[in-house]
């Protein structure tokens, strides 16, 4: 297994943020994007370094990049859910947007701002793992300025086979989600097809950790797992609590047929193992 998660937000950004990287970057928001807009040439607005993560390890690990026709890009790991989160996805689309202008500078040099957060977490009412808004009129659906673009991954809602994988963005989603399962001796075939995921992979196997990296990836991967576990224990709680609730429905619906074929109470309460008075109330 490759010995770095890509899930761990500090991970993400030294791997999608690096200038070595770039041309991994530039196919993972290419299998975001429509194919008409896909691009050739990123400059990285915050690449990664490692003096300045040793300075301020608390800072957004977040990648910011603009493209060869002057589109912003903004791309965030998100590994902690938080309340609100579609407020913040609006918040950092807005303030890259107006961190365009610079004194003197007008409004028609703004450029088109694109948000791709990757949450491992749900998030959103909505059944597909990948979702885009944008600005359009609530009748005519025509848009309003096509400057306003968020996607939103959610991982937890990926559940495809290797066997299932059609898209480019597919391919991505099932290495940001399971890249912790492969190695670069051991790449799919699905996903060995994409040149830049293999590459990724490969990379993650073999990424130097200096010791300020190490103990912030440690630290946010122990978080990671943590909270895995988490979930999967309260996973398992809400699963025993519907089958309970399923039991006692069942149990219920035998003690009514009982009642109305005449079975006293007692005879009820000691077959489906319900209190007399629950039992009353069904009689009722």
């Amino acid at each position: 297994m490759c010995r770095l998660n890509p899930r761990v937000d500090f991970a993400f950004k030294k791997l999608f943020g690096s200038e070595e990287n770039k041309d991994i970057l530039i196919s993972f928001i290419n299998s975001v994007l429509d194919q008409d807009e896909e691009i050739t040439g990123l400059t990285l607005k915050n690449p990664y370094n490692a003096q300045n993560f040793k300075n301020d390890k608390l800072s957004i690990l977040d990648v910011k990049a603009v493209d060869e026709k002057g589109v912003w890009y903004n791309i965030e790991m998100q590994i902690t859910d938080q309340d609100y989160y579609d407020k913040r996805a609006l918040y950092y689309w807005a303030r890259l947007y107006t961190g365009q202008l610079k004194s003197g500078v007008n409004y028609d040099k703004l450029e088109k701002t694109i948000v791709i957060n990757i949450l491992n977490f749900n998030c959103l009412e909505e059944e597909d793992y990948h979702n885009v808004y944008q600005l359009l009129n609530r009748e005519s659906k025509e848009e309003l300025i096509d400057h306003l673009e968020i996607h939103f991954i959610e991982l937890e809602k990926y559940s495809k086979d290797l066997s299932e994988i059609q898209t480019a963005l597919d391919r991505w989603t099932e290495f940001l989600k399971k890249a912790h399962e492969y190695n670069k001796d051991q790449i799919p075939t699905q996903l060995a097809e994409v040149k830049s995921i293999e590459k990724a992979i490969k990379v993650l196997d073999t990424m130097y950790l200096n010791k300020d990296e190490r103990e912030a990836y440690e630290a946010r991967l122990k978080w990671l797992r943590d909270e895995e576990m988490a979930l999967k224990k309260a996973e398992k709680k809400g699963m025993k609590r519907g089958i309970e609730k399923g039991r006692e429905e069942e149990r219920k619906e035998i003690a009514i047929t009982m009642l109305k074929n005449g079975i006293k109470i007692d005879e009820v309460a000691k077959i489906t193992k319900l209190s007399t008075k629950e039992i009353e109330k069904l009689k009722i």
